[in-house]
């Protein structure tokens, strides 16, 4: 689903659509999958519901697991899909997934519960 793409980032492709709830989520089996591959440290028992940090166009922004997602698509606020020019949803986009240690500094300068600030790129 993610490819290496730089030392910040791994890169995927994901139908992007609307979320009216507010909180950016994708499939729940996805996230965790995805959470265990690319967050987990390999020791011991690990948490794979915490948030992954996306960043689509200029905006980071955590996401969470949940089972009315479909797989493959990420679904986020209104707000992002403007500021990221995401035209006709849902439009298959290419997504940015934070690497463990960089999504780490991201989460710290805000709260898991909104988008990040653009100046937290």
């Amino acid at each position: 689903m993610f490819e290496q793409f730089s030392r910040g980032y791994y890169l995927g492709r994901l139908y992007v659509e609307p979320r009216q709830d507010g909180a950016a989520a994708m499939c729940r089996d996805q996230h965790e999958r995805v959470n265990q591959q690319l967050y987990a440290s390999g020791e011991g028992v690990e948490r794979t519901d915490l948030p992954l940090v996306m960043k689509l166009g200029s905006r980071h922004f955590p996401v969470h697991g949940d089972d009315r997602v479909p797989a493959d698509t990420l679904a986020v606020p209104d707000e992002v899909l403007e500021s990221a020019n995401v035209r006709n949803p849902p439009s298959l986009r290419e997504v940015f997934l934070a690497k463990a240690d960089h999504a780490a500094q991201l989460l710290s300068v805000t709260d898991t519960t909104s988008a990040l600030p653009d100046s937290a790129v």
